[in-house]
């Protein structure tokens, strides 16, 4: 873990949809160490500050990030081009651990930009399918045109793989609803299950209780949680939730953990 922000340049970047943007960095000389799937890194955009932001693919030296224009920090972010320069810290907090997920059935859940800190995952699984069970891929966004990743759910959907949307554009022939009501279409054993889950805290607090439901066992659901991250090093005390502090704790911890604490509301 590197406290100081290395200094990384922008070598590839993408428009994901019209405020979120996915880029690629290469560090300029020494490299962070490796990050495990569903950490997080904290990206300073110069003169503007630092946030916290998932890894949504990492590749030798190089990190990937989505991020989605919300703030001023993460403004400054998705407006750098090739060739800008940003700093970078981590890795941080705690991960998805696909090794214990070794011969289970997977289901991956992600609402809106909480796919981003999934996508590793998927990857990793699919690096080395015969290791997993089934795998299932489930989407939500609120709009067509909010959906991440577009060209890899070809991929994806060689196991299985579907979307739906909030509210349909015109034009859209896929599915409207919320992403709890694609757990009929997956292909899995409760019993022998693990789930993945991100996306906002109401998506997943929603998603947690269909699973249990379904026959998921608690403490076989990881949730992926995020509040105001300040330090990423458990110091400042800002991302309190509880007796967690998510930036240490998490963002990764069970549901059994986090269902009591997430019907808390965030200040």
């Amino acid at each position: 873990m590197t406290l100081v922000p290395l200094p990384y340049r922008v070598v590839d970047r993408r428009d994901e949809t019209h405020d979120t943007v996915t880029l690629a960095l290469e560090p300029e000389a020494q490299a962070l160490s490796p990050f495990a799937p569903g950490q997080f890194a904290m990206v300073y955009a110069f003169g503007a500050g630092e946030i916290p932001v998932s890894v949504s693919r990492a590749v030798g030296g190089r990190l990937t990030h989505t991020v989605r224009a919300v703030g001023a920090v993460s403004r400054a972010l998705c407006g750098l081009r090739t060739g800008d320069r940003a700093g970078v810290r981590g890795p941080f907090g705690t991960g998805w651990d696909p090794v214990a997920a070794r011969g289970h059935d997977l289901l991956v859940i992600g609402g809106g930009i909480g796919l981003a800190p999934l996508r590793p995952l998927i990857d990793t699984v699919l690096a080395e399918p015969r290791a997993y069970g089934r795998l299932n891929v489930l989407a939500g966004a609120r709009t067509p045109g909010d959906l991440l990743y577009r060209d890899e759910f070809a991929t994806w959907g060689k196991p299985f793989a579907a979307v739906t949307v909030d509210r349909p554009s015109p034009g859209w022939t896929g599915r409207v609803g919320v992403v709890t009501s694609l757990l009929g279409e997956a292909r899995f054993t409760p019993a022998e299950t693990i789930a993945f889950v991100c996306g906002p805290e109401v998506m997943i607090r929603a998603t947690g209780r269909a699973l249990v439901h379904r026959g998921v066992r608690p403490d076989r659901i990881r949730v992926s949680l995020e509040r105001n991250m300040r330090c990423a090093t458990g110091h400042c005390g800002h991302c309190q939730l509880g007796p967690l502090l998510l930036c240490r704790d998490g963002p990764v911890i069970g549901h059994d953990r986090a269902e009591p604490l997430i019907t808390v509301r965030e200040l």
